[in-house]
């Protein structure tokens, strides 16, 4: 799909629909080197993003090898047939594709550096961690060390979407046969992929993207709050919201959650939601921006996190409100 160049910054959308047959790396001339006509795999990280995703490329027909720092988390992919592996240079031996799904820029720059004995010439390294725009340029300069290809490609939903399939992947790669090669590993995580034109911008939009979410995050639990403490029901919030223009996917199903207080599985961990606060306040300070209610929300994170509630989804944060209330 062409490009609009009608503004440099605009992205090319790429509609990718899922396909869980026969996936091969087509429109590149690299042989897998599996050997068998399809791509291999290799996913360092396998917490609940990685292991979902992992698990749909298996499904795809891809040849999947696992690393987890912690093993016993890594195991149970073994029942797809994956090759669970003790170190991240084992993992990588003989794999086209290495996707790291880890938890910041250090981790993943330490991890690759630790896998650098596996990596082949022909590796395609997929980046899948939210960073700054900066921390997703000093990748790439690693994977230029490293000697292989870089697909940045932070993702777009948590837990659900991650096991359905239906991320949405935003990428960008210096190497045209990188986006050919990674073609059946993005469509087996996501429905759509959104190409950019240059490394870095992906983690901008992410960072957008997530500024919107942490926001209507703390949104939710404000009103909640305000309705509790002045005598209303808080599910009236949640059941006038549905009925307006206003209404979204995010409100209905961490609304009801938050007044549960069924927050203990979490499908975006809190501790996750705190680094990205920081990294968009952060990342935004350096541009030369103040986003008030982004520096809030990252304050109320960071409280959070500070009594213990890092394990739990973001949406806890509503258990700051109340006690801010009380």
């Amino acid at each position: 799909m062409p490009a609009d160049r009608r503004d440099a910054r605009r992205v090319d959308r790429v509609e990718a629909r899922r396909s869980h047959g026969g996936a091969t790396m087509s429109g590149t001339n690299r042989t897998p080197s599996s050997g068998q006509g399809r791509p291999v795999v290799a996913v360092l990280g396998t917490g609940t993003m990685g292991e979902a995703m992992a698990r749909n490329i298996a499904a795809a027909g891809v040849g999947l090898r696992a690393w987890n720092r912690n093993r016993a988390a890594a195991e149970p992919l073994a029942d797809t047939g994956a090759a669970v592996c003790n170190t991240p240079a084992e993992a990588c031996q003989g794999a086209d594709i290495v996707l790291t799904a880890l938890a910041n820029e250090k981790v993943v720059a330490d991890v690759m550096d630790q896998a650098r004995e596996g990596l082949g010439g022909h590796t395609v390294w997929v980046q899948t961690c939210t960073v700054s725009p900066d921390g997703s340029r000093r990748l790439a300069d690693q994977a230029t060390r490293l000697n292989v290809a870089y697909v940045e490609a932070p993702l777009l939903g948590t837990k659900e979407p991650a096991v359905a399939g239906t991320l949405t992947v935003l990428a960008a790669s210096p190497q045209q046969e990188a986006r050919e090669a990674v073609r059946p590993v993005l469509e087996a995580v996501g429905t759509r992929t959104v190409w950019l034109d240059e490394v870095g911008q992906p983690s901008s939009l992410k960072l957008a993207y997530n500024a919107w979410v942490l926001t209507t995050v703390e949104g939710i639990a404000e009103s909640l709050t305000l309705a509790g403490t002045l005598g209303v029901d808080p599910r009236l919030v949640i059941e006038v919201i549905d009925d307006s223009g206003l209404n979204s996917q995010y409100v209905q199903n961490k609304g009801p959650k938050m007044i549960d207080d069924d927050l203990d599985t979490p499908s975006f961990p809190l501790e996750a939601a705190a680094k990205d606060a920081s990294l968009i306040t952060d990342t935004a300070r350096a541009a030369g921006l103040h986003l008030g209610i982004a520096e809030v929300v990252r304050e109320r994170l960071r409280r959070a996190a500070d009594d213990g509630l890092g394990r739990v989804d973001v949406a806890a944060t509503y258990r700051m409100s109340r006690q801010a209330a009380s």
